[in-house]
């Protein structure tokens, strides 16, 4: 007979998507956490009755997890995993041969979206041409058709490429840019031409868009920083839906006042949100929306179904689905 299995649960699921995974649990036994995260990029509080879970779904305290005897696979409820992005957490779950997951499968799709309407609202200059109460034919009228662009021909660069990466790079297709991409280990099967470390001066300089998905790490805090920003190609537009601590922000200001950025659009800051007097408030041509790039309406449900998936994986022996360790 198979040994009935505890899944720990620590993120706050509505009835629907709880209802979804206590069907899938079957026989296994589903504790919640007493006090769950708020939500899935919440930390949820250390739980005493973690220590005899097999398996865990949401976002669990590192140190828990690294005490526990008994945890054998650690699902993530999120696409970032900075509080376990480290090397020596992860080579203490290979040594207590615990499988990590996480799931940014589920948010590639949304979060590609809302770069693509990041490039198309600028591209077209959409928060010019909303507020504009321009007549035909007047010098402002002219301004704005002047100054839209066509994404045919022009370069991006995605930084931190991955899942989102990827889907974004389908998106974009039909709009024949050339598209480059830039991870920590690439794999070979991206699909567009990955830029070295040793390039990246070269590759900022001729890139028209330059979009950073950068996961936050040791590695990647204040990734972009002044030095970054003055390599870039003058005129360029800057986006980031990856962390706000991945950009030194006092230096995309510098750059944007100074004209060497035409734009930026950020859907993360460091902290978030921005106080209402921060610089970048009121810094022209710097567009902000409050971290929703992955929400969409059906979330927690998609969060679940990707964890019944690779729970079904994980019974069966079946390779995990967005595998870390």
């Amino acid at each position: 007979m198979r040994r009935v299995r505890r899944i720990f649960v620590d993120i706050d699921l509505p009835a629907d998507a709880f209802a979804l995974l206590r069907n899938a649990a079957g026989e296994d036994e589903i504790v919640r956490a007493r006090r769950p995260a708020s939500s899935v990029l919440g930390r949820a509080e250390p739980d005493p009755v973690f220590a005899q879970a097999d398996i865990v779904f949401g976002q669990p305290d590192p140190t828990a997890v690294l005490a526990s005897e008994r945890l054998r696979w650690m699902h993530v409820a999120s696409s970032g995993i900075t509080r376990y992005d480290t090397r020596e957490f992860r080579e203490a779950l290979r040594r207590k041969g615990v499988a990590f997951t996480h799931s940014p499968s589920v948010y590639a799709e949304p979060c590609a979206q809302h770069v693509l309407c990041f490039l198309l609202a600028q591209s077209r200059l959409l928060p010019r041409a909303w507020v504009s109460r321009a007549a035909g034919g007047s010098d402002e009228w002219r301004a704005l058709r002047e100054g839209c662009v066509l994404l045919r021909g022009q370069r991006a660069l995605i930084v931190g490429f991955g899942a989102i990466g990827r889907r974004l790079v389908e998106l974009l297709r039909p709009f024949d840019l050339a598209i480059s991409g830039y991870r920590r280990h690439p794999r070979g099967d991206e699909g567009v031409p990955m830029i070295a470390a040793d390039a990246l001066g070269t590759a900022l300089a001729q890139s028209d868009h330059v979009i950073s998905i950068l996961p936050e790490s040791l590695e990647t805090r204040g990734f972009f920083d002044a030095d970054r920003f003055a390599a870039i190609k003058p005129g360029a537009v800057f986006y980031n839906i990856g962390r706000g601590a991945t950009v030194d922000q006092t230096a995309l200001e510098a750059a944007l006042r100074s004209g060497r950025l035409r734009a930026a659009w950020l859907d993360v800051t460091d902290p978030e949100p921005l106080p209402e007097d921060h610089p970048l408030r009121t810094t022209p041509n710097c567009y902000i929306t409050p971290h929703i790039a992955g929400g969409f309406s059906t979330e927690m449900q998609a969060l679940v179904q990707h964890f019944i998936e690779n729970l079904r994986r994980f019974r069966i022996g079946e390779p995990l689905l967005d595998r870390v360790v």
